[in-house]
């Protein structure tokens, strides 16, 4: 027989952290983990945290204050007792006469005092204990902000009419070059991690026109970096019949805009906790194109990139000039961009591609795509490349492509940006690099 389907919670089942202002005179259950207990002469006071807040408990029968002593913090709990206003306790609510009973055995004491506002702690520790360190409100929070970006992300896509797609993550071929990549076993054959959803996305174009990805791409960069990983997740976007790069421009200031509109309203206690100040975004982000980029940083004309210490300049300019912690850099030469990059009309040495800066900072890549299938046995041919590995790929402009572009941002650069730490790995769950398989 066919069991019922339970909602997640039912109806005064469970009271959150967050609900008790609203529940002053009631009978309530909370569940959480004990997160601090004080001991005064008289009575005790035990916050409870869960996935919403904290709230107050107070203890002042003598069986349950010697109780409560014998469950350490992170201690699993549910709490009955009576809701009463408190305006000195979280959100002006405690929960008096409480009765507790144990969800799990005492828990053992954690590696840092999550109670104390802020961890005093080396990444080093953090990230080695990262399943008990992020439970910290503040360490937690980051990855609100990037919940909330990834869900603004996919409705400003869905919005525009984009179809999310879920590509392989194993592959056969290379996406832009033979190098940095993982190589791995594939049933005795090589295969590799992907580094891009590129391929897929613009083959996608030609079945939906407009699609858009939320997925893990891998690395095999040997950068002892702040600011790179062996894997991240990247946010990818491409569509299909557009004029020129700066139509994918567009709809990148709007993904923006989705995106920080997301974090306000589904990530405001995050930004409260953070003291966060977000950024600020223009009607029309300012754009330069690389040539300009270069007087502008007084760099040398002929530099085939941007180095880190202009990105920090460029984005100065923005924000002194436009008031903007955005700027877009076009026009990058092609000898920077991959083989599929469309060249800019009127002068081939640059690109028809783009780069928003972010705080100083790269974010996202994008740009003009070939469409053409001559185009594409050209370039690969100027590169020095075999056609055979791209077989696949190249079947696709066979059959009709229209003219199309794309983006990709990587998550945890802005979510660094937003919360204005400098180490990637701040905000980055669990993160992959040269030294780090683990936790």
């Amino acid at each position: 027989m066919q069991q019922p389907v339970l909602p997640i919670a039912q109806s005064g089942t469970r009271t959150l952290a967050a609900e008790l202002p609203s529940r002053a005179g009631d009978d309530v259950r909370l569940a959480g983990w004990v997160h601090r207990r004080r001991r005064l002469a008289s009575v005790t006071f035990v916050v409870l945290r869960d996935r919403s807040g904290l709230a107050q408990v107070v203890v002042r029968e003598p069986r349950t204050m010697t109780q409560v002593e014998e469950i350490g913090e992170e201690t699993v709990v549910e709490v009955t007792g009576r809701a009463v206003a408190n305006p000195q306790a979280p959100g002006g609510v405690e929960v008096v006469d409480p009765t507790f009973h144990l969800l799990t055995e005492p828990a053992r004491t954690p590696p840092v005092e999550l109670w104390r506002p802020a961890v005093n702690a080396g990444l080093p520790t953090l990230l080695d204990n990262a399943p008990v360190t992020l439970r910290h409100p503040l360490l937690r929070a980051p990855f609100e902000l990037a919940a909330a970006s990834v869900a603004g992300f996919r409705d400003t896509l869905a919005g525009l009419d984009f179809t999310e797609i879920q590509t392989p993550k194993i592959v056969g071929s290379v996406t832009e070059s033979g190098a940095n990549v993982f190589k791995l076993d594939y049933f005795g054959g090589p295969a590799y991690l992907a580094q891009s959803p590129q391929f897929y996305k613009q083959t996608m174009v030609g079945v939906f026109e407009r699609v858009f990805e939320v997925g893990p791409v891998f690395r095999a960069e040997p950068h002892d970096t702040v600011r790179h990983l062996a894997e991240y997740v990247s946010l990818d976007g491409e569509l299909g019949f557009i004029r020129d790069h700066r139509d994918v421009m567009t709809v990148v200031a709007r993904v923006v805009a989705g995106m920080l509109d997301a974090v306000r309203e589904r990530a405001a206690g995050a930004v409260e906790r953070l003291d966060l100040t977000l950024p600020k975004l223009p009607a029309e982000i300012p754009a330069l194109h690389f040539s300009e980029a270069l007087r502008l940083v007084g760099a040398a004309p002929d530099e085939p990139d941007l180095a880190p210490a202009h990105e920090r300049a460029i984005g100065e300019w923005a924000l002194r000039e436009h008031g903007s912690d955005f700027v877009f850099v076009t026009g990058y030469p092609m000898v920077k961009r991959p083989f599929y990059t469309h060249p800019q009309p009127d002068d081939p040495r640059w690109s028809n591609s783009f780069d928003l800066l972010f705080r100083g900072l790269e974010l996202v890549t994008g740009g003009q795509r070939l469409h053409r299938y001559e185009d594409y046995v050209a370039a690969l041919e100027a590169a020095g490349q075999p056609l055979e590995p791209f077989a696949s790929y190249l079947e696709t402009f066979a059959y009709g492509m229209p003219p199309h572009g794309g983006f990709a941002f990587g998550l945890e650069r802005w979510t660094a940006r937003l919360v204005g730490v400098e180490n990637i790995r701040q905000v980055t769950l669990f993160p992959r690099d040269l030294h780090r398989l683990a936790p």
